[in-house]
């Protein structure tokens, strides 16, 4: 197997990804250090990277696979800007990374149990300076309930697949946030129903 054939697909990033990016060109700093959580595929950092060339990517996942794939697409792209990916959990209480100047986590905190979202924060924050960004894309409640019945669909099988997971309440995220020295987010809406949250440290 080729490193490149070690690629993996998402067709939810290909859908999102150009919606995304144009929320990031106005909130990424001009310069500096951009670490994804929970890269999946690598897709994403791989499309980010080839337009945002000044820069740098941090992919990082807890999957070897994913891992790979992340690796496959930079090595595909040839983007002189995307780093090699990092073993990194959220929920870890140190990261193998010690400063960014961003954080980025499209799609992770309703497939991951809640201690993930906890750990998402404390370690953005633990590695942001002030004024960092910390971005979350994905679809949220709001006060409580669901913004479309398509999420509230999701909602229910997601905790059929596991009862960790699930949809959660933007208030809730937002809470945690400002527990951690986040100011409240900004929210952007996206297509799908889903939500763009931009938080600063």
């Amino acid at each position: 197997m080729t490193d490149i054939d070690r690629r993996l697909y998402a067709p939810a990033a290909v859908r999102n990804r150009d919606a995304i990016l144009a929320v990031l060109r106005d909130h990424l700093p001009a310069r500096g250090l951009v670490l994804e959580l929970a890269s999946g595929s690598g897709e994403h950092l791989a499309h980010f990277a080839a337009q945002l060339p000044d820069l740098a990517f941090q992919p990082s996942d807890p999957d070897d696979a994913a891992r790979a794939s992340a690796d496959a697409w930079a090595a595909a792209t040839g983007a002189a800007n995307l780093r090699p990916a990092l073993a990194l959990d959220a929920t870890a209480a140190d990261w193998p990374i010690a400063a960014a100047d961003a954080v980025l986590c499209i799609n992770m905190i309703h497939i991951a149990p809640w201690r993930a979202a906890g750990g998402l924060i404390a370690g953005a924050a633990r590695i942001l300076p002030a004024g960092g960004l910390l971005y979350l894309y994905g679809p949220f409640k709001r006060a409580g309930a669901h913004t479309a019945p398509s999420n509230q669909a999701f909602d229910a099988s997601l905790r059929a697949q596991n009862a960790a997971w699930g949809v959660r309440d933007l208030d809730a995220v937002a809470a945690l946030a400002a527990s951690a020295g986040f100011a409240g987010p900004q929210i952007v809406a996206m297509p799908a129903n889903n939500l763009s949250l931009i938080f600063r440290r």
